[in-house]
């Protein structure tokens, strides 16, 4: 290796003040931990306000063509169905309903007011415009179709007789009542015109025939029965006057209202007396029941219970001074004879005292019983007199009732059964025609402007909401205000798809170092400047950041394979070492390694044989072939359990490599569903997570931002693989730029 090159800095250089050899591009530095606060739920924990409205055009611009296409299609196919439809007419009838012509000429119904119940009358009529009595004379007339079972509703075939008696329903039939009016219009629809005005006008009068035959059916029939109970009436009112009499006479002049007012008011007022008593004994029963138990509360409430008071404190103050005489002078002093016979004598006096209020109390409440018990005879007598006044009295008003209620009843029957014999044959006029309808000249369906309309606003809202939903359920990461957005996280470049590449991007093996960035077809000529610049751009903000500290070490992974991190890291490798300064590319992917394929070398040992003790690692190290500056450390022999080698060395293996090279670069293998990326992580200064652009799930990139800060990993940021234009309007500089180095190239 070169001198120079080989005495960069010690092996300990990795805080500030670090110094590189010259043609050093590396002294930067990095925070510790560069990643903002991520959002709870990613991907879809950002709401609509977070996305710019410019968004929503540049979406609605990109799928134009796609959005034309379905609207014309659509209204084109609407437009066309339309045409093949057979010309349908609507004729209509005006029916004008007067709810202030009386419904007969004498009687009530020839004076009835006006009411309120305008709207459900006319509700009514519609129902009966439409019902079975009114349609199937008409039907039947002009042998129209009606309207078929539906078949979701039928539980077995049916006959033709049973169609013919079932319900007939008119099909292509409207009534409606257009607003704040009386009229209701009746509309059929027919491909004949003559044949629509024709069966809506015998509609209109086949209405107004019912109307009349169920008004005079009624009439009829109130007339027939009202004769036939005329006899009974007329046997049961003689019946009932001739009861009233004899109870008169039994009752001579005695008036049983006014003589069971003078009992009622008797009974109230003992009733109150006996409630009042009934109180009264309750509290006297509770105050003998709480002495009788020897409450001294109870006791103290009676009429005596200032004395008792008294004496007790008189006894607890006795008690008192016997505590301290006990205490001065000793149980044998005279004094304490003297206050002890005191405190005997007041105990007796109370004792004594209880004694006589708890017989008090029980006196008490024995009379308190005894008046309830005599109060209670008396409302039971009171009311047992007035139960048998109220019996003759209830009996009197039944048969004056009964006889005033009979004889009316037969008047006002003879009066309505006259009345309704010439009401039933008057035939009002509060229902009539207001209008005929006549055949029309234009018809209603198809409407070619209406259909056509609808289409295209139709068809256009549901490309557009199509649009917007297919946006909204794509929760990968197309651009970088959505990695912004969603995870906060910071965007360090973005890579344009090469399609030409098709198993994916391998490098050139060749000497000129102006094109070995990567081999390409002609027809990928013009992408594969726009990949080199992005490349560079990349390389540069990565490294040219003013950081604090210097970056010699990175890190580069992915959330999922397929990707896109090798050839990220393979060509930021040798970007770095085309600048001339010492890089190291180590395929750390021991799994699935991919390195020695895109540099054309053998991949016996490597860092796997390194780990497994069989050879030194400066031996393993190989030139890349491309590029002086750049070597490469191949993964070695597959392995399925490489985090065992590797766990607690990979830091001395980096500190080690460092005082030879001014970038060790890691190519490391997903970190979902691996160990040994994140033990990596912690030993380098910077880590790179890529991601492909239309593929990658924010949740996935989401969960691996979030494990590397826990670690407490230096995030760079993130990397968009494989974007094009169509993924987002951010990226359609890469076409303008392609195309300025191809004409400048072929130039």
């Amino acid at each position: 290796m070169d001198k120079q090159n080989s005495t960069v800095v010690s092996s300990g250089d990795s805080v500030p003040g670090r110094n590189l050899a010259k043609g050093a591009s590396l002294d930067l530095a990095v925070d510790a931990v560069r990643l903002p606060s991520l959002q709870h739920d990613h991907g879809q924990g950002s709401s609509d306000s977070n996305v710019p409205l410019n968004h929503y055009f540049w979406l609605f611009r990109r799928n134009v063509w796609r959005i034309a296409l379905f609207v014309l299609t659509a209204t084109a196919a609407v437009l066309a169905y339309s045409y093949r439809l057979t010309p349908i007419y609507e004729a209509t009838v005006s029916i004008d309903v007067d709810r202030q012509t009386p419904t007969g000429v004498i009687g009530q119904e020839s004076n009835r007011a006006i009411s309120n119940d305008a709207d459900q009358f006319l509700a009514t009529q519609v129902k009966l415009l439409q019902s079975d009595s009114v349609l199937r004379p008409v039907i039947e007339r002009f042998q129209l179709p009606m309207r078929q079972p539906s078949r979701f509703r039928l539980v077995q075939p049916y006959t033709e007789k049973q169609r013919l008696e079932a319900p007939m329903v008119l099909s292509g039939l409207k009534v409606s009542r257009p607003p704040n009016t009386y009229l209701i219009q009746v509309s059929y629809r027919s491909e004949n015109p003559k044949l629509a005005a024709d069966t809506v006008n015998a509609i209109a009068n086949s209405f107004l025939d019912h109307t009349y035959k169920i008004r005079y059916q009624s009439s009829l029939g109130l007339s027939h029965f009202m004769e036939k109970q005329l006899d009974e009436l007329r046997l049961k009112m003689e019946t009932s006057s001739s009861a009233l009499a004899r109870f008169e006479r039994d009752l001579n002049v005695i008036n049983p209202e006014d003589r069971t007012n003078i009992i009622s008011a008797r009974l109230l007022q003992i009733n109150q007396e006996f409630t009042i008593a009934q109180a009264d004994r309750v509290r006297k029963e509770a105050a003998w029941k709480s002495v009788e138990q020897g409450t001294f509360a109870a006791a103290e409430v009676s009429s005596q219970g200032d004395a008792m008071r008294k004496l007790g404190e008189r006894l607890s103050e006795a008690r008192q001074k016997l505590s301290e005489v006990a205490a001065h002078y000793g149980a044998n002093h005279p004094e304490h004879r003297r206050a002890q016979a005191q405190v005997s004598e007041l105990e007796r006096q109370l004792t004594a005292l209880k004694a006589s209020i708890q017989q008090g109390v029980k006196i008490e409440y024995q009379q308190a019983q005894h008046r309830e018990s005599m109060l209670a005879q008396q409302v039971q007598e009171t009311k047992t007199e007035l139960d048998q006044l109220n019996a003759r009295s209830f009996d009197y008003l039944n048969l004056r009732r009964e006889a005033e209620a009979d004889k009316k009843l037969y008047e006002e029957l003879v009066r309505r059964i006259k009345e309704a014999g010439i009401n039933a044959s008057f035939q009002n006029s509060s229902i009539r025609i207001a209008d005929l309808a006549r055949a029309p000249l234009e018809p209603v369906s198809p409407n070619l402007l209406l259909n056509t309309s609808l289409a295209f606003v139709l068809s256009l809202l549901v490309a557009c909401l199509a649009t917007l939903a297919m946006d909204a359920v794509d929760n990968t990461l197309r651009d970088p205000e959505q990695v912004r957005t969603f995870l906060g996280a910071e965007v360090l470049g973005t890579l344009p798809e090469v399609k030409s590449w098709r198993h994916g991007i391998g490098l050139a093996q060749t000497a000129d170092t102006t094109q070995v960035l990567a081999k390409t077809s002609r027809d990928g000529y013009v992408t594969m400047n726009g990949y080199e610049e992005s490349i560079r751009t990349l390389r540069n903000s990565i490294l040219l950041t003013n950081f604090d500290r210097s970056l010699r070490s990175m890190l580069v992974t992915s959330a999922q394979p397929a990707e896109g991190k090798s050839t990220v890291a393979a060509h930021l490798a040798l970007t770095h070492a085309m600048q001339g300064a010492r890089t190291l590319l180590i395929d750390a992917d021991m799994r699935r390694p991919s390195v020695h394929r895109r540099f054309h070398m053998e991949n016996n040992l490597g860092l796997s044989g390194f780990l497994q003790g069989k050879a030194a690692l400066v031996d393993l190290i190989q030139p890349s072939g491309v590029c002086e500056h750049l070597d490469i450390l191949t993964a070695g022999s597959p392995t399925r359990r490489p985090d065992d080698w590797l766990q607690g060395r990979m830091d001395s293996i980096v500190e080690g490599l460092l005082e030879k090279y001014q970038l060790v670069l890691l190519d490391a293998p997903p970190l979902l569903g691996f160990a040994e990326p994140l033990e990596m992580a912690i030993c380098v200064d910077g880590v790179v997570v890529v991601t492909r652009a239309g593929v990658t799930s924010r949740k996935q990139v989401a969960s691996v931002l979030e494990m590397l800060t826990r670690l407490r990993a230096n995030v760079l940021g993130v990397v968009l693989n494989q974007v094009n234009k169509s993924m987002s309007e951010s990226y359609s500089y890469y076409g303008y730029y392609g195309k300025y180095y191809a004409n400048q190239e072929r130039t």
